[in-house]
């Protein structure tokens, strides 16, 4: 079995390959897919969900930030903050963004809420490099999510939670080393759609950008 760190540098090295269509075009199914999940979650009325921007060749989340903010959901996006922690500021269209002081991506500049805010989401969008049919994912090796949702499982109020990869990214079972302190999603949203994983999930995501 490749490690994580391996199966994490190939996945980056194949979307250093992707043209700027395909990243397009996966950033309009991202946002397509992911508008109709957050309905699902929010029942019809206005919530918060947490988000990220997502930053050179990962899929693009800006459309589905737009996406949200247009049906009237709340949009909160992370800094990075010291020890691994995250806060959140509400973003807006008109959010401005600064590059953050600990990890290689953009954050909004806003009035910073503390790590509990994503508690009381309707969702929790979260990057990854991949996932596999058993739910374990492999994001980009801060740590930041994985203590958020130890945080959140500890406390016993974890929102839905999926994972936001390329359709090809979506492994087969036992692909990723799981470790103690992982803490598995249920789903994947990739361009083609959302894909359930854990015990059962047997479909394919469908064809896609990689």
């Amino acid at each position: 079995m490749a490690s994580k760190e391996e199966i994490r540098s190939e996945h980056r090295r194949l979307r250093k390959t992707l043209s700027p269509t395909q990243l397009e075009d996966a950033g309009s199914g991202v946002a397509v897919h992911g508008a109709d999940w957050a309905a699902g979650r929010a029942g019809g009325a206005p919530a918060a969900f947490a988000v990220y921007l997502g930053v050179s060749f990962e899929p693009p989340t800006l459309l589905l930030m737009a996406a949200l903010h247009a049906a009237g959901h709340r949009v909160l996006l992370p800094v990075c903050e010291p020890s691994r922690q995250l806060s959140w500021v509400l973003w807006t269209p008109s959010t401005p963004f600064v590059s953050s002081s600990y990890a290689p991506i953009n954050e909004p500049v806003g009035e910073r809420l503390p790590s509990t805010a994503a508690a009381s989401a309707a969702g929790i969008f979260l990057p990854a490099t991949a996932v596999d049919r058993d739910g374990n994912r492999i994001g980009q090796g801060g740590g930041y999510y994985d203590r958020l949702l130890d945080f959140l499982d500890s406390s016993g109020v974890r929102p839905p939670t999926i994972a936001v990869v390329y359709d090809s990214e979506v492994l087969p079972a036992g692909t990723i080393p799981a470790e103690p302190f992982d803490r598995p999603v249920a789903e994947a949203l990739t361009p083609s759609g959302v894909v359930r994983l854990g015990p059962g999930s047997t479909a394919d995501p469908g064809p896609g950008a990689p």
